[in-house]
């Protein structure tokens, strides 16, 4: 079950109370980025040359920058390559890393709730 079919359910049952939302989770994205573990290396050690294992271009990582600028990443990694989609493998890292943000985000409201 997605986050927006859980969100559907939690409407249709009419809760109510203070809780975080994917909506909350979305607008609390200031920038995404997004690279390769081989874009990576090449960066960090561009006279490596082109011996990078192949296995470092099937390695897709996203990062998450947030409002207040804290970072989350997610990641993406292929097992064959004749199964790597760039797209897809983005799409997959970029869910990972909203995954990380759904505590961060709970625990931030909770603090909120406690103070009041």
């Amino acid at each position: 079950m997605g986050d927006d079919q859980i969100e559907q359910e939690i409407q249709a049952k009419v809760l109510t109370a203070p809780r975080v939302t994917p909506a909350d989770i979305e607008a609390n994205v200031a920038s995404e980025h997004y690279f390769t573990a081989e874009q990576g290396a090449e960066a960090a050690a561009p006279s490596y040359g082109d011996s990078y294992p192949q296995a470092l271009s099937l390695l897709t990582f996203c990062v998450l920058v947030l409002r207040n600028g804290f970072t989350v990443t997610g990641e993406s990694a292929c097992a064959s390559p004749e199964n790597f989609d760039a797209k897809l493998g983005r799409k997959i890292a970029r869910q990972n890393a909203i995954n990380k943000v759904w505590p961060l985000m709970g625990y931030a409201l909770k603090e909120r709730m406690a103070d009041q």
